[in-house]
C-alpha cells in the first residue's frame, strides 16, 4: 500500500513511518519543517520512503501526491504542550483548519478521481476536554460539552470534517484518537515560548520530558504544576504507531473511531516519583511544591480502550517503566548537546 502522510517530522509521525516501512509499505512524507526546522530522520533513504518539503495547506500539492497513493494519514497540525493553548489560542484554531480543510479537499477529490481509499485522521483526546466520564468511551464526544481550549475545540471540529465528508461525499475513514504520546524525538519547538518552572526552562511543556529534564538537572525540591492528582495514560510512541497502522490496514477500521492507549492510570505524582527515582536510584528522598496550574491542564483524561482491543486486538503494553528507561538516557543526551 502507498500513503500519505503530512506532518511527516512531527513526534508520532516518527514512530508512525518507520512502522508503516517495516511492514512493507511504501510511505510519501510532507511536512515544511514548521515546528522544529530542519531534521534528519533514520529511514530518510530507505527505498520505501520519498519524502516531499511542502505545505500541508497546498491542496494541489495534495492532490499531486493523493494522485497514486492508497491511503492518506491526515497529521499534519499546529501543536504544541499545554502553553501553546494559551500562547496561540487563536493560531491553533485558525491554522488547524485551513490544514484539515485542505487535507478533506484533496481527499475527497482523491477518492472520486483516483484510487484512494480512505482517509485516516489523527485526532486528540482533548476531543473530551469537558467529559465527565471515566473511562471515556468512543462517542461522549458527542455527548459532553465542548473542549473549553480552542485546540481541544478545533480537533473536534475535525471530526465533524470527517462526518460531513462522510454523509456528503462517502469518503471511508478511520479516526484515531491518540492519548499522551511518550518517546524520543520530540524536541523544542521552534515557537515555543520561555517558560520556567522553578530554576529550570522548560522544553516542550510535556509532562514527561520536562520532569525528566528538571530532575535530570538537579531541580530540588521538584516543581510540580497544580497538585500532581492529574490523571494521564502515558502511551509509548512505538505502541501508538502501531496502533494508527492498524487502523490504517484491519477491515474491522473502516468508519470507527478508536481511542488508542494503554490501559494504565497514572497520577502527574506518581510519574514525578518513578523519574525521580530512576535518575536518583534512591540517593536522595524525593521532595516537590506545587505551582499553579494551567487553566486548560485537564484533570483526568483516562480513555476506554476496550473498543480497540474487541475491533482492532490492538492493546498498548509497554510500560510506564520501560518507557522512562527510553526516554531518561535520550533526554540527558539531548541535555548534553544543548538541545533541550
Amino acid at each position: 500500500m502507498k500513503i500519505l502522510v503530512t506532518g511527516s517530522a512531527g513526534f508520532i509521525c516518527g514512530y508512525l513511518i518507520q512502522e508503516l516501512l517495516d511492514n512493507g509499505h511504501q510511505v510519501v512524507g510532507l511536512d515544511n519543517f514548521s515546528k522544529y526546522g530542519h531534521s534528519e530522520k533514520s529511514y530518510d533513504q530507505h527505498p520505501g520512503y520519498r519524502f516531499v518539503e511542502g505545505d500541508a495547506k497546498d491542496v494541489s500539492l495534495l492532490m499531486d501526491l493523493l494522485a497514486d497513493c492508497d491511503h492518506f494519514v491526515a497529521a499534519a497540525a499546529m501543536i504544541g504542550g499545554i502553553s501553546y493553548f494559551h500562547e496561540f489560542a487563536y493560531d491553533l484554531m485558525a491554522e488547524n483548519e485551513r490544514i484539515t480543510a485542505a487535507a478533506f479537499d484533496a481527499a475527497i477529490d482523491a477518492h472520486k478521481k483516483s484510487k484512494l481509499q480512505k482517509i485516516t485522521v489523527l485526532s486528540s483526546s482533548m476531543v473530551y476536554e469537558s467529559t465527565s466520564e471515566y473511562p471515556t468511551p468512543e462517542g461522549a464526544e458527542q455527548k459532553c460539552p465542548p473542549p473549553r481550549s480552542t485546540y481541544g475545540f478545533q480537533k473536534l471540529a475535525t471530526e465533524y470534517f470527517v462526518k460531513g465528508a462522510w454523509e456528503q461525499y462517502h469518503l471511508p475513514y478511520t479516526i484515531a484518537r491518540p492519548f499522551n504520546c511518550v518517546g524520543i524525538g520530540e524536541k523544542r519547538a521552534l515557537r515555543d515560548v520561555d517558560i520556567f518552572s522553578g530554576n529550570v526552562k522548560l522544553a516542550m511543556s510535556h509532562v514527561v520530558p520536562d520532569l525528566v529534564q528538571k530532575v535530570l538537572k538537579g531541580q530540588d525540591p521538584l516543581h510540580i504544576l497544580g497538585e500532581g492528582n492529574q490523571v494521564r495514560h502515558y502511551t509509548y510512541g512505538g505502541d501508538l504507531a502501531r496502533g494508527i497502522r492498524i487502523c490504517i490496514e484491519y477491515p474491522s477500521a473502516l468508519n470507527q473511531d478508536f481511542n488508542l492507549s494503554t490501559g494504565v492510570r497514572t497520577t502527574v505524582l506518581e510519574l514525578a516519583k518513578a523519574i525521580w527515582e530512576k535518575v536518583h536510584q534512591d540517593a536522595k528522598p524525593f521532595r516537590c511544591v506545587h505551582d499553579p496550574a494551567y487553566e486548560y491542564d485537564v484533570q483526568e483524561r483516562s480513555p476506554a480502550v476496550d473498543k480497540a482491543d474487541r475491533l482492532l486486538h490492538f492493546r498498548a503494553e509497554t510500560s510506564l517503566s520501560d518507557i522512562l528507561d527510553e526516554v531518561i538516557p535520550w533526554i540527558k543526551e539531548q541535555i548534553a548537546l544543548g538541545q533541550i
